[in-house]
């Protein structure tokens, strides 16, 4: 923007400064000026905005305000001279610890796994398509399989696969097929990693790998590259785990739609809408279809949960503040979280320890002990549900239990839990999700909003019209919700005081989110989606209030499709959500399922 023309941020930022930043005065006054194409604005103009904003100032405030703007746009233009791109994080950190609370003192003890019953080696590794880590790490550990083997095998499923599914950016076969030769000469000199050394993973495509493009699912950055590795990336190398494709995602973590197609759901393949969920679609899809070991995903509103209840798989949301994010896309600072998706619980305790801590790089991770025991017994924790989430409301008002959900729950208590049913904790907090989400994605992505590239995204995603939007939402109001932000972590600290895990079949993840609470979704059994329910694949990173666009509204659903439990626990205590999980799958067959079509 040339020097004669009003700098809107400096514009806008002023109005918020006294006040009026969330009243029609400030962007009623701002058209005025753009259609004038002077190079000020005059008293005038306030007076002519203050008729339509329905505001009135005398004119000496009039006068004042105009000597107010002239002097904040000519500190802004300092700041708007700073280079700024997504490897700058905000000197701002969020800490989901109430303030006056503390975490309980814990000690690092050994990690306990389940017994894997002795496996030998398949006739045909295609059979080893859907074996959990817990399986192939086994097999790799004994040398019955070799790392190599279960890279190639995997590669070939995900170019069989992807037309089908659409859920590939880039295959990273040549650094894969490097890395799994490196893994082979390991094993042979009988050296052991660990429980990833060679298994297949892929990575959402809003991780940075070098020598590869980091697409964040948008035409617009098809071809971005990075001369580093996010710290997930290096700490599954570190592990042994083989990186074998940049998995999709929906447009900048936005539902199902990227760049080039819908990703699909491998239970119901054929049909665009419901497709893969979002907007950790491709891992979800790529897991559920046997064509990983498993994959990485992120979630800001829903995006780790959603697409992998929609496409049947376990996905883990772990605490905010114990997943480094350096070296991943950007969306909402204080809410963005990485984590697993996979086909057991359990192997999203295996993933999850390889790649949780500190880094040094993101300020918000804590150093804070991870303890896994698959043999905790249920009767040792304090499990309760949200007793209005078990029933099913019909067009007429009534309610009736929803047969998986209460399943799930008799499962529990064969297992020794006991179960207290509780109430949802009301107030509800979750609007402050779309203040907060809002504000922060507007400022990681305001320079390509500016510059109006981001208008290349809008065949096929809302975010540009969320950008836009966002640069009218006042600052104090965005430092308001944060403020009230404490009442929610209040709300959870609370609820987790009484119990170590909460269930419910319909996560409120707008809430959640914003206080950093971790969360696993594992599949429960099948039935037809009801009609309005499950029908667009859009819930993704921005949540419900940032869909990506819709396709033509689908035929009905006619086929049972997966459904979903989610388990809940207090901030910083992982395992135990994962314990309540495993136990669940200990009992029941339900993670066990596959798509018939790529069986």
């Amino acid at each position: 923007m040339s020097d004669t023309k009003y700098d809107r941020r400096a514009f806008m930022t002023y109005f918020g400064s006294i006040g009026l930043g969330s009243t029609l005065m400030p962007g009623v006054l701002w058209g005025q000026l753009q259609q004038q194409q002077g190079p000020e604005i005059t008293k005038e103009m306030i007076a002519s905005a203050e008729e339509i904003s329905g505001l009135s100032f005398s004119d000496e405030e009039r006068t004042a305000m105009l000597r107010s703007l002239t002097t904040m746009r000519d500190t802004l233009k300092q700041l708007h001279k700073e280079p700024l791109d997504q490897s700058m994080l905000p000197a701002i950190v969020f800490d989901p610890v109430p303030p006056g609370k503390e975490l309980a003192k814990k000690s690092k003890t050994m990690t306990v796994r389940s017994k894997v019953p002795v496996m030998a080696r398949p006739g045909s590794l295609e059979e080893l398509a859907y074996a959990p880590v817990t399986q192939l790490s086994e097999l790799v550990r004994t040398r019955k399989v070799k790392p190599s083997e279960l890279t190639e095998m995997y590669l070939s499923r995900l170019k069989r696969y992807d037309p089908q599914l659409h859920f590939v950016v880039n295959l990273t076969e040549e650094r894969a097929l490097k890395q799994a030769k490196e893994m082979d000469a390991e094993i042979s000199r009988g050296k052991y990693r660990g429980p990833l050394h060679g298994i297949p993973w892929g990575a959402k495509d809003l991780l940075a790998v070098k020598g590869y493009p980091t697409t964040w699912g948008a035409g617009l950055y098809q071809n971005q590259t990075f001369d580093y590795e996010a710290t997930v990336v290096k700490r599954l190398d570190e592990a042994g785990a083989i990186l074998i494709a940049k998995l999709t995602l929906g447009s900048l973590a936005q539902g199902n739609h990227w760049w080039k197609d819908y990703t699909r759901n491998p239970w119901i393949p054929e049909q665009l809408s419901p497709g893969a969920s979002g907007s950790s679609a491709g891992p979800a899809s790529a897991t559920a279809a046997g064509c990983v070991g498993f994959s990485i995903g992120s979630e800001t509103n829903g995006s780790i949960t959603s697409p992998s209840r929609t496409n049947g798989v376990s996905g883990f949301r772990p605490t905010f503040g114990r997943v480094s994010r350096a070296g991943a896309m950007a969306l909402s600072w204080t809410t963005d979280k990485l984590g697993p998706i996979c086909r057991s619980a359990e192997d999203c305790a295996l993933v999850f320890d390889a790649i949780q801590g500190p880094d040094g790089i993101d300020y918000s991770v804590k150093q804070y002990p991870f303890n896994w025991n698959a043999g905790t017994k249920l009767s040792q924790l304090k499990i309760a549900y949200f007793k209005s989430s078990f029933d099913r409301r019909s067009p007429d008002g009534t309610t009736t239990p929803i047969p998986e959900a209460m399943n799930f729950l008799k499962v529990l208590e064969a297992r020794g839990a006991k179960l207290e049913p509780i109430e949802i904790p009301a107030p509800n907090y979750g609007y402050l999700d779309s203040i907060i989400l809002n504000s922060e994605c507007g400022a990681a992505f305001e320079p390509d909003t500016l510059n109006s590239k981001i208008k290349e995204l809008e065949p096929y995603s809302t975010w540009p019209n969320t950008f836009r939007a966002a640069q009218f939402i006042p600052a104090v109001d965005y430092v308001n919700a944060n403020r009230v932000r404490v009442a929610a972590m209040n709300q959870m600290w609370d609820l987790f005081s009484k119990y170590d895990v909460v269930v419910t079949p319909q996560e409120n993840t707008s809430l959640t989110n914003i206080t950093g609470t971790p969360s696993i979704v594992v599949p429960t059994g099948f039935a037809i989606p009801q009609a309005g329910r499950g029908g667009r694949g859009g819930a993704g990173r921005g949540g419900d209030t940032t869909r990506a666009a819709a396709p033509p509204p689908p035929p009905p659903v006619t086929v049972p499709l997966p459904t979903g439990m989610y388990i809940m626990g207090p901030i910083f205590q992982d395992e135990k959500s994962l314990v309540v999980a495993h136990a669940f799958q200990s009992a029941t067959d339900f993670h066990k399922k596959h798509p018939p079509q790529f069986a």
